[in-house]
């Protein structure tokens, strides 16, 4: 009988590859997987639940409570206030303090920041109950959002169960986590987990030096591509651009940190080409801004981001990759992005940052060259130095293949199986020394 698995993400699974390739990789392997993740209202065409074969299920939570989403339909169709208005009239005339208290407390949710407290509370209860219910073998959090639930599902039982905590960034040094509190909560959870997983040597290091115990790495390794799969999505028709013009692609999201303003003041130094990037993130518009007040529309585009399935088909297109992280914290200066291996698949030499896990790539396969991407001018060199030398180049793509033959889910993803065959092992173990006890 295969073993369940219930896992949690802090996002809508849309475009989230390393899931993707966990769940897949665990049901090849023998286990049954429910994954709970979050619905998005935005996205009439996203289904709140999803099986996506026999034994990997897909169940996205609603995101706002009911409140919030009888306020939406209110707006659009005003006539559905009148029953609520006559039931709230009805109760301030027969019990007015608890309805004038009950008032004050949903206005105070509703325009305050406790509003994301009582948004983001009801979605980690709706997973709980999920994941509570769903009487798992082993619970699997991704990321710090998501080891609270992980937590009380493993953990708050009678009979306990196994709890993975798969970190995919540095909670404690990492953009948009700036208070204390990621750390407090990090520190008291990890102490009650059964296992650690981490992208890459550096961060787990890292981990040793915080919490004492050195966690299993699985790296964040694309799929292996079919070489015989060379479809292209037709790039150059698609921005208007000449047969022979070198595309110089940007692919994922835009958001500070990524060097990506660096990257569009270095674009007037380029001896050809067009830089394109691809994705989207709150960064968009003020890059959009920079574009228009240099005058470089001609020689930067822009395009959404892309479905994962989809995305090879336009990176394929590319001369040069880009991955110019900044080091504004730990999280990006011990990053190994996945993006990076999604060009060595498609062949693309990159540009780019010096930091440990991407440079052990970038140089040590000779996949690219590495350059300080907190200046424009050596972003710029870097490129130049790949334009004008074909030769270099060449064999810079011939590696390229070369590296993505080790730098791929297939060869990765027994790292992750054998952590949990490990756990079940401990189970099956434990249970037969009980047996044997007189």
């Amino acid at each position: 009988m295969r073993k369940k698995v219930g896992m949690f993400v802090w996002n809508h699974f849309t475009n989230d590859a390393r899931v993707l390739r966990e769940c897949t990789a665990l049901v090849e392997s023998g286990y049954e997987v429910d994954l709970f993740c979050i619905d998005d209202p935005n996205d009439q065409g996203l289904p709140s639940f999803e099986q996506r074969n026999e034994f990997f299920r897909i169940t996205r939570v609603r995101r706002y409570p009911i409140l919030f989403t009888w306020m939406q339909k209110c707006k659009k169709h005003p006539l559905l206030l009148l029953p609520l208005l006559l039931i709230y009239l009805f109760s301030l005339v027969y019990l007015p303090i608890p309805t004038i208290s009950l008032s004050v407390l949903i206005i105070g949710l509703l325009k305050t920041k406790l509003r994301v407290i009582w948004v983001r509370g009801g979605i980690i209860a709706r997973m709980i109950i999920l994941g509570w219910i769903g009487r798992y073998d082993i619970y699997h959090s991704n990321d710090l959002n998501t080891l609270p639930q992980g937590y009380i599902c493993a953990k708050w039982r009678w009979k306990k169960k196994k709890l993975i905590y798969d970190s995919h960034e540095v909670q404690t040094s990492r953009t948009g986590y700036d208070g204390k509190s990621y750390g407090i909560l990090e520190r008291f959870l990890i102490k009650r987990i059964d296992k650690m997983i981490v992208e890459n040597q550096t961060r787990a290091k890292y981990n040793e030096e915080l919490y004492g115990f050195y966690p299993a790495v699985v790296h964040n390794y694309p799929f292996n591509m079919d070489s015989n799969d060379q479809k292209k999505v037709p790039l150059h028709d698609l921005l208007r651009l000449p047969p022979s013009e070198k595309i110089l692609l940007y692919q994922g999201g835009i958001q500070v940190g990524r060097g990506l303003e660096q990257l569009i003041q270095a674009v007037p130094l380029f001896d050809e080409g067009t830089l394109v990037m691809i994705g989207d993130g709150r960064l968009k518009p003020k890059l959009e801004e920079m574009v228009e007040e240099m005058e470089l529309k001609e020689k930067v585009k822009f395009l959404p981001k892309v479905p994962l399935v989809d995305l090879p088909k336009y990176t394929r297109n590319a001369y040069i990759g880009f991955q110019v992280l900044n080091n504004v914290c730990f999280n990006h200066y011990s990053a190994s992005s996945n993006k990076l291996f999604e060009y060595l698949m498609a062949g693309v030499p990159v540009v780019a940052c010096q930091f440990p896990e991407i440079k052990r790539v970038v140089e040590g396969d000779e996949t690219g060259i590495c350059v300080d991407s907190h200046d424009y001018r050596e972003i710029a060199r870097g490129v130049n130095e790949l334009l004008s030398n074909p030769e270099k180049y060449m064999n810079m793509r011939k590696n390229c293949k070369i590296a993505s033959r080790k730098y791929n889910w297939e060869k990765e993803k027994h790292y992750l199986t054998s952590v949990y065959d490990h756990l079940l092992n401990e189970d099956t173990k434990k249970n037969n020394s009980i047996l044997e006890l007189p």
